[in-house]
This record gives C-alpha cells, sequence and structure tokens, in this order.
C-alpha cells in the first residue's frame, strides 16, 4: 500500500518551495508591441480579437475602442488580402483622431508575404502561422520527406520569410509565430505526425531564421483545441526553449474554445494550469461570442492566480445550514455596492463557524454572528455589530472611515 508523507514533520525553513503560495515565473525576454510590453517581469497582458471586417473602417475602429475601453491591452485584426493590409494606415490614423492609439497585431495567413510586408508599415505585430505562411499543398501519394525536399522548403520559407522579418527588425516592431496544431505544415505531419513536437519544431525553424537575422522581438504561441494538447506543447516549447537558451515570451489560448460555461471553462483549464506553472506572459480567451465578453474571463484568470488584481476579491461560504442570512442576496447587495474598489478583498460569510478563519486575509468582513445582526471586521478584528438591514451601509461606513471609499 502507498504511504502518504506526512506533511506535519516537514521543516517549512528546510523545504520553502513546498509552502511557497506566489507563482514564479518563467524568465522571458520584454517584447515591446507599441506602449504595451509582454514578458519580463511586465504583468501578463489580455488580448481579444475583433470580429468585424476590417474593410469596414468605422465598425473595426468602434469595435477596437471597445475592447481597449474594457481592458483589452492589445487587439488582433483579420488581414487576409492587400486591401485589408492597406486600410489599416487608416485604421490607426483614426484611432489616434478619435480615441488614443492602440497597439494592433494583424493576422497573416496563407502565402501572405507581400500582405504581412505591407500591414507592417502601419501597425505594431505581425502574426503568422507556420503551417501557412508558405503553404505546401497537400499530396495524397505522398509517403515521405526525403531530406533534400525538406531541406528545399526550409529554404523556400528563408526566402519568403526574411523580407517581413528585416522590415519589423529595423522599425522595432514585433511578431508573433502562432502554431496552430490543427494547421501543421505537411512535413511537419510527414516527419513528427500531429503531434505536440511537429509544433514545437515548426516554432523554432521559424524562430532560428529570425535568430540568424539578429530579430528577437518574438512572441510564440502553441495552440490547439484539445486542453491536454496545448498544454503538452506549450510545456515543451518552454521546455525546448529553455535547453536552447531561448527565453521568448509565450501567448497563451485555447483556440476554438466554445461559447457559455463550457468554453470559460475549457479555457482557464488551459490557460490557468500553465499561468500557475509560471508558463505564459499574455493570453486571449477564445470564444465564440462577442469579443467584449473574453476580457471579463481573462481578467478573472489572472486575479483568481494572484497575478493580476482587477477587480475586488469576495470571498464568501457556500451557505449551509447555519447561514444565519440569505447569503446569495446579501452577497449580490455587498458586490453591487462595493464592486468599483478594485484592489479591496471583501468576505461575506454565514455564520461564526468558519467566517474570521476563511476570511483571514480579508481587508473586511460581513458576518452571520447571531440572528439579526452582522458582525463588521477590519482583517481579523471585529469592530462592530450591527442590525442586519444596516450590514451593508455600516460596511461602506467602515470602509470610507478608513478612507479606502472612492465614489463609483
Amino acid at each position: 500500500m502507498q504511504t502518504l508523507p506526512n506533511l506535519t514533520t516537514v521543516d517549512n525553513k528546510a523545504n520553502p518551495a513546498i509552502f511557497d503560495t506566489n507563482i514564479k515565473r518563467r524568465k522571458t525576454r520584454p517584447v515591446k508591441v507599441g506602449n504595451v510590453t509582454i514578458g519580463g517581469n511586465y504583468p501578463v497582458v489580455v488580448q481579444s480579437m475583433i470580429n468585424e471586417d476590417t474593410l469596414d473602417i468605422d465598425g473595426s475602429v468602434a469595435a477596437i475602442r471597445r475592447l481597449h475601453q474594457i481592458g483589452c491591452e492589445i487587439v488582433r485584426v483579420t488581414v487576409p488580402s492587400m486591401a485589408h493590409a492597406k486600410v489599416m494606415a487608416e485604421i490607426k490614423k483614426r484611432l489616434i483622431q478619435t480615441y488614443q492609439d492602440v497597439p494592433i497585431v494583424a493576422d497573416v495567413h496563407h502565402n501572405g508575404m507581400k500582405i504581412a510586408l505591407e500591414v507592417a508599415k502601419h501597425i505594431e505585430k505581425v502574426r503568422i502561422n507556420p503551417g501557412l505562411y508558405v503553404f505546401e499543398k497537400p499530396n495524397s501519394n505522398r509517403t515521405e520527406y526525403t531530406n533534400s525536399e525538406f531541406e528545399e522548403i526550409g529554404e523556400k520559407i528563408r526566402e519568403t520569410l526574411e523580407p517581413l522579418v528585416v522590415s519589423l527588425r529595423d522599425q522595432g516592431k514585433a511578431m508573433r509565430i502562432g502554431v496552430n496544431h490543427g494547421s501543421l505544415a505537411e512535413r511537419m505531419l510527414f516527419t513528427y505526425g500531429d503531434t505536440p513536437e511537429g509544433m514545437v519544431e515548426s516554432a523554432l525553424e521559424f524562430i532560428r531564421i529570425c535568430e540568424s537575422l539578429d530579430f528577437r522581438n518574438l512572441v510564440i504561441s502553441m495552440k490547439a483545441s484539445r486542453v491536454p494538447v496545448m498544454l503538452a506543447a506549450y510545456r515543451l516549447m518552454a521546455k525546448r526553449m529553455d535547453d536552447l537558451g531561448m527565453d521568448y515570451p509565450l501567448h497563451l489560448g485555447v483556440t476554438e474554445a466554445g461559447d457559455g460555461e463550457y468554453g470559460r471553462i475549457k479555457s482557464t483549464a488551459g490557460i490557468a494550469t500553465l499561468l500557475s506553472d509560471g508558463i505564459g506572459d499574455t493570453i486571449r480567451v477564445s470564444l465564440t461570442e462577442a469579443p467584449e465578453k473574453e476580457i471579463p474571463v481573462c481578467y478573472s484568470i489572472l486575479q483568481a492566480l494572484g497575478l493580476r488584481k482587477t477587480m475586488v476579491e469576495y470571498v464568501a461560504c457556500p451557505s449551509c445550514g447555519r447561514t444565519l442570512f440569505n447569503l446569495e442576496e446579501v452577497l449580490h447587495q455587498v458586490r453591487e455596492a462595493t464592486k468599483h474598489l478594485t484592489g479591496l478583498d471583501i468576505a461575506v460569510m454565514g455564520c461564526i463557524v468558519n467566517g474570521p478563519g476563511e476570511m483571514a486575509d480579508a481587508d473586511y468582513g460581513y458576518v452571520g454572528k447571531t440572528p439579526g445582526y452582522i458582525s463588521l471586521y477590519r482583517g481579523r478584528e471585529e469592530i462592530k455589530k450591527v442590525p442586519e438591514t444596516q450590514g451593508v451601509e455600516e460596511l461602506i461606513n467602515l470602509i470610507k472611515a478608513d478612507g479606502r471609499w472612492v465614489e463609483p
């Protein structure tokens, strides 16, 4: 029978890592994207993507602005044609004139060298997909790739990629090498299979070309629609980069996660798992919903892991037979009254049994201690007992007395 370790005998000082509750992020180089920096010691950056046709200038400007105003720090747009690439100049101009400059990433796909070169003039970052940038037409009769064929295509990729790399390098702009599990190049599929290894080798091929041209403003992504594949690919990518002395930041995401509750859970399962391991410098939650719905999920993930503080942290018990008031209703009242106080931790606990202990790290506590009355706490200290009908009002007064209240 397996014997479990007796943690009560562990020396905290001798084994500090076991008890460390802070996430230690993988060390990465800082990559500037306009006025935002990904990697280094900078906070994890939140991204999303508009779903307007980029040729719709007014619609695109409005969509970018909406996303930025609710906390999206870098916005991605699609540029499937030369016309789309050229119109980015006007979109950037309108943003600056009517709102402010917003860092933009342009998505370039099939055989997109000319498109990428054009759009690189106008925006801060270009995203390319190694499996599609130099598109290899599938050959159903192929049984293998010879070394010479593999190298010949590799050389073609270099020739096609070099002008873009030089342009971005000379302008001080950035590139995302965005590998997708579902669109690996044919020779990578033949050589490595439909595997995380194939995804990693695809990215490394492009990284090496960039490095040979002295360009290192790179962000790497290894997205997949299945969480286990996504996790394996990112972990392998991080390990391979560490082994090779590469320190490029990673953009995390579960592609095509779907919508609703499951889409959010699926994205969180992938993104939060890697972030908790210290892997990841920028994230996007990909939902089949309005892009604005993605941003709250990103911030909730980062807040839950203690990586960013963007909202009030509420601690609340799940309610049970000991609860002395309508916990769900009171939590709603407290939230509505205090949700603008970013940075505070507020606990709403239904009874005294677990209340003070479970809310020990909270700035303020609202506890049902006796029927009809609420005990208000500052940290671990009980400050006063008030009638339940005055609980929310008196909580606000306590926060005001401490000088921590701001008007909504």
